[in-house]
């Protein structure tokens, strides 16, 4: 039987924590409808037996507290709410706990923004992981030893796992379940409780909304004349003529603050104009493409993928509202 402990963090968000209990338990129910012994002991660990979350809302009441457990086989941190700094210091007692369980063989999962906690440990130095993509500039600053993922919806590495934003986390539960207890009981959850399995990016959610929480000024201003001018073909050496920097400084200072490379900054800027024209106007593809500054189809076609994870006809299907004629 596999030992779960779902940690309770202080200040949790409830959806991760009790939907990742629910799918679990509800496992071992499948395999008592078939006369076979549960496969999941599941455990609500807390640093205390009543542990508040979601902002105080609620309260959830552990089965065991942090000291009783000696020894697991896999860790779920569900995701932290509020301050994201804050949230992990007032969940610091963790961390040695979950280090020590990583070292004697149990394996680690954490949901949404609960990477900002399992990150705090080390574990992930070197390594992949995700988080929500609205939480990806203060990931990078706070762990830059931690290889971001953020188009990704799950990262499995060294018995590490993390999923991205938000009711994504259904999506790793799912691929736990297929690993620990089969094939057949991960289509049965996912039907059960209408999960679409094996989503891998979580690209054609993401809203590019700039790197500014950051001072190097000139590179800002940079940021600012490429949201206002993405219309037209912008270029380093422009930029670099602009700001009266060298186009080396240029990039390496623009890496540094956003990290997004210059190119990279123009084309997401373009894109994301793209994506609302798409969503929000008649406009056919070729009139978007030429209105956010592309006269190139294939390369437009080519970076709107890499971007969405869609091509655009595909984003348009699935986002565009009701347009009057």
């Amino acid at each position: 039987m596999k030992h779960i402990s779902i940690l309770v963090p202080k200040g949790a968000i409830l959806g991760s924590l009790e939907g990742s209990r629910q799918l679990l338990t509800q496992v071992n129910h499948f395999f008592a409808a078939k006369g076979l012994a549960s496969v999941f002991k599941v455990e609500l660990v807390g640093l205390d037996k009543a542990t508040p979350i979601t902002g105080g809302l609620f309260t959830v009441n552990t089965n065991v507290v942090l000291e009783d457990v000696k020894k697991t086989d896999l860790i779920i941190i569900p995701a932290l709410d509020g301050e994201i700094t804050r949230a992990v210091e007032n969940n610091k007692e963790f961390i040695p706990w979950i280090i020590k369980q990583y070292q004697n063989g149990a394996e680690v999962a954490s949901l949404c923004m609960g990477a900002f906690l399992l990150a705090s440990t080390g574990l992930l130095t070197g390594k992949k992981c995700a988080t929500h993509w609205m939480a990806a500039n203060d990931f990078k600053r706070m762990f830059p030893d931690v290889e971001l993922v953020t188009e990704k919806i799950i990262t499995d590495e060294q018995g590490i796992y993390s999923s991205g934003g938000a009711f994504s986390y259904l999506n790793l539960i799912l691929y736990l379940i297929e690993k620990y207890a089969g094939r057949e009981m991960a289509v049965l959850s996912s039907k059960v409780f209408a999960i679409e399995m094996e989503r891998s990016s979580q690209s054609p959610f993401i809203i590019f909304q700039g790197q500014k929480d950051h001072a190097d000024d000139p590179i800002k201003k940079a940021q600012e004349f490429i949201e206002n001018n993405y219309q037209e073909k912008i270029t380093v050496e422009q930029l670099a003529s602009m700001f009266a920097l060298g186009r080396r400084n240029l990039e390496r200072r623009f890496k540094k603050a956003t990290a997004n490379t210059v190119i990279e900054y123009i084309q997401r800027v373009k894109i994301e104009a793209a994506k609302m024209s798409l969503e929000n106007t008649r406009e056919n593809v070729n009139e978007v493409m030429y209105n956010v500054g592309y006269t190139d189809t294939k390369a437009f076609r080519t970076t709107f993928k890499r971007i969405t994870g869609l091509s655009p006809i595909e984003y348009r299907n699935k986002y565009q509202r009701e347009v009057a004629a």
